[in-house]
């Protein structure tokens, strides 16, 4: 049961915050190999056997045929030839084999025959100095799990969501690993939520950042407001984060409630503990895209009466103007019989009750909040 009690601690390492700060990660294949099998190795009362070599999985699976133990075999982006023979080999159900190979698939799980196929989607947060109407905040790959008696695969799309530390980590605990595929199971899914976990933080630092730009007072007191553009693809990006977290609380409560014979039950109840991770993270995700609306609603109310303070502003000064407009407009006319039109103090009378008008217009506008 020591085991049992170090199960976090063994998966757990992973969680390190996604902020902006957050350094290269691994991207693709060994360029040196132009195999899509980034490591296939034995494990045998949870220690890899050593191997003169790397192991093919006809070799692999020969070796736990007559000693026992599992296969675990991780890919990266594989052709359909490359995974062909590999799902001879493990007798994968051709509508799983199909789904790992062409990828876009959406989180679940689903049972063939005596295996488990998984789908994760993982997340990584993009680095940013300044978010704009472009930023990509988001970066989504994925992780098909083949869960089996004595073999567990993964086949992994997308530049990010590396298992290479995380294969490394539970090498480092053998008596996890003396569990089975199952275990590899439970440390991936609690690996891909810890990430969500990481990108949640790093998002919400963004939707603060644009909340307060939106909120903040400007020049003069004005609204300042942000573009409603960056808002919208915030939005976007959060969707993205929603599709990969809420198709998947479903296949984790399945995992953690119902028993299944390729789930060691030791291993079964720590899966609860991936599904609350899992809801939580979901709650966030919902509250971030409400957040967003609230959000975008306020910017578009705020553009609202930004335009309606100019109009008022051009409509004052137009009624300020009409006034020596329509004044001039009556003295341009050419008729002889015009009051004080040849008196000697008209015309700076006239000016003086345009300019008296005018000021007055002015100031009764000011006062009523219009200029």
């Amino acid at each position: 049961m020591s085991m049992i009690r170090d199960l976090r601690a063994a998966v757990r390492p992973s969680r390190v915050p996604l902020r902006k700060e957050s350094g290269p990660y691994d991207t693709t294949r060994d360029p040196a190999s132009p195999s899509a099998v980034i490591d296939c190795a034995v494990y045998r009362d949870g220690r890899r056997v050593a191997t003169d070599g790397p192991l093919s999985p006809q070799e692999a699976m020969r070796l736990v045929r007559r000693d026992g133990g599992f296969v675990w075999m991780g890919l990266h982006e594989p052709t359909e030839d490359e995974f062909a023979g590999v799902a001879r080999e493990f007798g994968l159900h051709p509508l799983a084999v199909e789904d790992a190979v062409v990828a876009h698939q959406r989180p679940k799980l689903e049972r063939y025959d005596d295996s488990l196929f998984t789908v994760f989607k993982t997340i990584h947060y993009v680095d940013h100095d300044e978010l704009t109407a472009n930023s990509e905040v988001v970066e989504s790959g994925e992780v098909m799990c083949f869960t089996g008696r004595d073999f567990f695969i993964t086949v992994r799309h997308g530049g990010q969501g590396s298992l290479r530390a995380l294969r490394h980590r539970l090498q480092d605990d053998p008596e996890l690993l003396a569990k089975g595929p199952s275990a590899v199971l439970h440390a991936i899914a609690d690996h891909v939520v810890d990430g969500y976990i990481a990108v949640a933080d790093a998002v919400q630092d963004d939707i603060d950042e644009v909340e307060t730009e939106v909120f903040s007072p400007g020049r003069k007191g004005a609204p300042r407001g942000t573009d409603a553009g960056r808002i919208y693809q915030l939005k976007r990006e959060v969707l993205e984060f929603k599709r990969a977290v809420s198709p998947l609380l479903r296949p984790m409560l399945l995992l953690s409630e119902r028993p299944m014979r390729l789930i060691d039950p030791d291993i079964q109840k720590y899966f609860r503990d991936v599904a609350d991770h899992l809801a939580r993270v979901q709650e966030q995700v919902v509250g971030f895209d409400e957040l967003l609306n609230s959000i975008l609603q306020a910017n578009l109310a705020q553009a609202s009466v930004a335009q309606n303070e100019d109009m008022r502003k051009i409509t004052s000064w137009a009624a300020i103007v009409a006034v020596p407009t329509m004044v001039c407009g009556v003295y341009g006319m050419n008729f002889d019989h015009m009051p004080e039109l040849h008196w000697r103090f008209g015309y700076p009378l006239v000016l003086g009750v345009t300019v008296a008008i005018c000021v007055g217009i002015h100031r009764t506008l000011k006062r009523n909040g219009w200029l």
